[in-house]
């Protein structure tokens, strides 16, 4: 029997895959959360601060290429999308939220406050999301410079890689409308041999 496509899924069915996609999105940034709350986060800024925050941004690169080769073969792209944005933008805001943390903690005054974990967290998001408040501001060149990798990055993620996804669910969603309506298949007819006449 082969895979039925979104669209020819009972309403039941559609709704417990879509409740499914975003438990795992949900989990996804759950997890993220849990880890960088509980990094130890103490050490020193010093070069394996850069080159981890290096083999971050490497490591985000991978999931957002593995996650674009997963929608382009999935049935369900659109679901598949949204579990790429839910595990993709929290590990590149956590990745930015815990260098800020670590640039803070060695030197308090480059930022207009001393950073605590959440307080990170929230000065990259109001960044990413291009708000600014104001109420947290980088002081130091070394803030400052980060802060502004930070708003580039924002500008290509938000272009560069929303086109690459939306690219990959059109390319999934012609594919799968290439292939026509999904159908099942007979089971095996067996003919009758001369075993079964009594």
């Amino acid at each position: 029997m082969t895979r039925k496509r979104y669209d020819e899924l009972t309403p039941g069915a559609r709704k417990r895959m879509v409740v499914a996609s975003l438990l795992r999105a949900t989990a996804s940034v759950t997890v993220l959360l849990l880890v960088y709350y509980n990094l130890p986060l103490d050490r020193p800024l010093d070069a394996g601060t850069w080159i981890g925050f290096g083999l971050g941004l490497l490591a985000f690169a991978a999931v957002v290429t593995w996650q674009v080769r997963g929608i382009v073969v999935s049935d369900v792209p659109r679901l598949r999308a949204i579990q790429a944005v839910a595990s993709g933008l929290p590990m590149l805001l956590l990745l930015f939220a815990t260098t800020y943390l670590r640039i803070s903690q060695d030197a308090p005054g480059s930022f207009t406050e001393t950073l605590g974990r959440t307080d990170a967290l929230y000065f990259t998001v109001t960044v990413f999301s291009t708000v600014g408040f104001g109420d947290i501001a980088p002081r130091s060149e070394l803030a400052r410079i980060l802060t502004m990798f930070q708003m580039v990055t924002g500008l290509v993620v938000v272009g560069l890689v929303a086109k690459i996804l939306l690219g990959a669910v059109q390319t999934a969603v012609r594919r799968r409308e290439s292939e026509g309506p999904a159908t099942e298949v007979a089971p095996e007819v067996r003919k009758p041999d001369a075993t079964d006449r009594g």
